[in-house]
């Protein structure tokens, strides 16, 4: 991924935070198949290994856990808000009209290994976790209890674990660091009355100590 130094992020906690609000990544791929991609919800444990661990699971029918070895590397690309930035809103436009229009968005590259997980213990774990986390939101969440336990038992039967050891976090918060803060601020105003509020965040998160 090309890396300008002002969109550079490397802390591992910011890169580990943005997984975890935005844990549906695209898991790349390269078996006998060639190129791939899966769009899958993830689990991070950021406390194994050098960079965090990554967990998942796909369809027993999807190939993927079959055509993919034990150690094999893979990408994993988790995106956050993203969005088209007018030149219109900055300020400075209407003073030298040196500006053009941009996209703004921030994005983690997990490099990793994967391990095929066909273990009914860990998967059942995985989806008792991520059910956990993302019902806990809901008035009355949903439980694995809630369902039949025969039906229960097919649907863990119908999937198959994944696992992947992260070796490396590559993060770009691409927000605006290079633009005045004016405008910049000019665009974060524009974003909300667009309801773009979540990309308007961001870039207000990073503006604030400058104004």
């Amino acid at each position: 991924m090309y890396q300008p130094p002002h969109f550079a992020v490397t802390d591992s906690e910011t890169l580990h935070q943005l997984i975890r609000a935005y844990p549906l990544g695209a898991l790349i791929t390269h078996g006998e198949g060639g190129l791939d991609a899966n769009h899958l919800p993830f689990e991070l444990d950021a406390g194994e290994g050098a960079h965090g661990g990554l967990r998942a699971h796909v369809a027993r029918n999807n190939p993927l856990w079959q055509e993919m070895k034990d150690g094999d590397d893979v990408l994993v690309i988790f995106r956050a808000a993203d969005g088209y930035i007018s030149p219109s809103w900055y300020p400075g436009k209407h003073e030298h009209h040196q500006q053009v229009p941009t996209w703004n968005y921030s994005v983690v590259h997990a490099h990793g290994r994967i391990q095929i997980r066909d273990d009914a213990r860990f998967v059942r774990r995985l989806l008792a976790n991520l059910t956990r986390h993302h019902e806990a939101g809901e008035a009355t969440p949903w439980k694995m209890a809630d369902a039949p336990r025969d039906y229960l038992e097919a649907k863990v039967a119908a999937v198959v674990g994944i696992e992947i050891e992260i070796t490396g976090l590559v993060g770009k918060f691409k927000l605006g660091q290079n633009k005045e803060a004016a405008d910049r601020l000019g665009a974060v105003e524009a974003l909300r009355g667009r309801d773009r509020g979540a990309l308007a965040a961001a870039m207000q998160s990073l503006l604030d100590p400058l104004v």
